[in-house]
């Protein structure tokens, strides 16, 4: 679903990733809302390698990245049809030189579409990890991703609940902003494992305007990343 935090938790999953020394690369597959070159603190024009005219990804805190908005600027919106769109994938798996790399973190737009039909047939995905609110109604939008992955034979590697709870920095209670039962309930309704819970912090909000990930940081927002790789880097040792 839209507006969940995917590419929030994509890059800072591949920063914490990196962090910990392994090789990532993170690629922005949402065309039409490119966010991780923002995320990542990066605005730079990519370049072609002149021996093997493979496009040169960014680095940042240690991770390879591509966007979209690497080609374009915030003032030009993306009017493609789904082909162009699908091309485009295509050349982000095949054309970008990513070189030896432990983990590739693929951010995905909102939806069913194109994007996501064309990496399920052009890839071997190792599995998808699933981002939702707590709230009824972007659980049962986010269960229809679910399914998409699951009818194509994509594993489920878990759930990670997005915006679970603010926590009062002047009384430090805890409340909940969502109505909903609760990731880890639908995680177990749904049958897959629950990688874990994140908050609504400010902190992780400033982060991705500032192009520094929170999970670098030792906050409270941070350490909730860093539970949810270590629940992830366990899910794909099973796989």
């Amino acid at each position: 679903k839209g507006g969940v935090g995917k590419s929030t938790v994509a890059a800072n999953i591949a920063t914490g990733l990196a962090n910990q020394g392994f090789r990532v690369g993170l690629m922005d597959a949402d065309v039409y809302g490119p966010s991780v070159s923002k995320l990542m603190g990066s605005a730079s024009t990519p370049v072609i390698d002149d021996e093997t005219g493979r496009l040169l990804p960014l680095e940042q805190f240690g991770v390879k990245f591509v966007s979209m908005a690497m080609l374009t600027n915030e003032k030009t919106p993306v009017i493609w049809r789904g082909p162009m769109a699908t091309k485009l994938i295509q050349q982000f798996l095949g054309q970008v030189q990513w070189g030896e790399i432990d983990y590739l973190l693929i951010d995905l737009p909102p939806g069913t579409g194109d994007v996501q039909l064309t990496l399920v047939q052009a890839a071997r995905l190792f599995g998808a990890v699933i981002v939702t609110t707590p709230q009824d109604l972007a659980v049962g939008i986010t269960t229809r991703g679910l399914k998409m992955f699951e009818q194509t034979g994509v594993p489920i590697l878990g759930l990670v609940e997005n915006m679970a709870s603010y926590c009062c920095p002047h009384c430090n209670e805890s409340s909940q902003i969502f109505a909903g039962a609760g990731g880890e309930a639908v995680a177990d309704e749904l049958g897959i494992s629950y990688l874990g819970s994140l908050p609504l912090d400010p902190a992780i909000t400033a982060g991705g305007d500032s192009g520094e990930p929170v999970v670098l940081g030792n906050t409270p927002a941070a350490k909730s990343f860093q539970a949810v790789i270590g629940r992830l880097k366990e899910e794909l040792k099973v796989l």
